[in-house]
């Protein structure tokens, strides 16, 4: 697999070409949300306010993955409250990060698809950033962000560290913050793949078959705030412990039979997650 990876901002600041990039034709917007009650309504507010500046025509897609707090409810009235333009999607119990994901990308409709978690440890606004690279001459067909100075603590920074290599090393994968949450692909980029893992292994398995298959993959600086509601789970042992077991899952069928590996899974774009039909939203209709 060729390298088509490319560090192309380490600059905290955005240039003024990031500040106001050209909007894109339509955009879904997704996050998962797991135990995030006091994050989701602002999380959408936010969006809200914030896409019309990045999109003509947006959808937010929230996927509630099996919280037993209020997520859930939140969810519904949100999506009751604006309803051209919010969905929410529900898993019945926690499936874990990966298809939290998974639901989000088979949700999404539009010619676009980003996501952030549902902790507000990004800013809408800062998908601008890679809106903009994703508009550059060269036409990438993922941009991916990565944190500038990461605002978590230093157990969370150190399996960080420990995964890039590891993924470096045993995947070729080049990319600068693997886990970032904060990415744009193309809608077409996604055709064809698939994907096996549930759990926090998927943004990596996701990034690894896309490089196969000969997609591009561009990096983009982003800030990271620090969390100020609700608990971290990155970091549980039964979530490295999965995905482990998924890392290895992958490396072994890989030197086995890489053209089956990879044709492995299910696709991720599929069927919206709940049957609505609801069109994008066009902030100037």
């Amino acid at each position: 697999m060729g390298d088509s990876t490319d560090v192309s901002d380490a600059n905290p600041r955005p240039r003024a070409a990031e500040t106001r990039p050209e909007r894109l034709p339509e955009l879904s917007f997704f996050f998962p949300a797991h135990n995030e009650e006091a994050n989701i309504e602002a999380l959408v507010e936010e969006a809200l306010a914030e896409l019309p500046t990045l999109a003509e025509r947006f959808e937010i897609v929230i996927v509630d993955d099996g919280s037993r707090d209020a997520t859930g409810g939140i969810a519904d009235r949100l999506a009751g409250e604006y309803p051209d333009l919010v969905r929410a999607v529900h898993h019945p119990v926690n499936l874990g990060y990966g298809a939290a994901l998974r639901s989000g990308f088979g949700a999404a409709r539009c010619e676009y698809v980003a996501f952030t978690d549902g902790d507000r440890q990004f800013r809408i606004a800062d998908l601008g950033r890679l809106s903009a690279r994703m508009g550059a001459a060269d036409r990438p067909d993922v941009v991916v962000g990565y944190r500038i100075k990461r605002a978590d603590p230093f157990i969370r920074t150190l399996y960080a560290r420990t995964y890039r290599l590891a993924n470096r090393i045993f995947f070729g994968l080049r990319v600068t913050d693997v886990d970032c949450a904060c990415k744009l692909f193309r809608r077409s980029a996604l055709e064809g793949i698939r994907v096996e893992s549930g759990g926090a292994f998927l943004s990596a398995e996701l990034l690894i078959k896309l490089r196969a298959a000969g997609r591009t993959v561009m990096e983009v600086g982003v800030p990271h705030h620090p969390r100020t509601a609700g608990s971290p789970t990155g970091a549980k042992p039964q979530v490295i412990l999965r995905a482990v077991r998924d890392f290895w899952r992958l490396r072994l069928r890989l030197w086995a039979a890489p053209r089956r590996t990879l044709t492995r899974g299910d696709p991720v774009l599929g069927e919206e997650a709940d049957g609505a039909n609801i069109p994008p939203h066009d902030p100037a209709g």
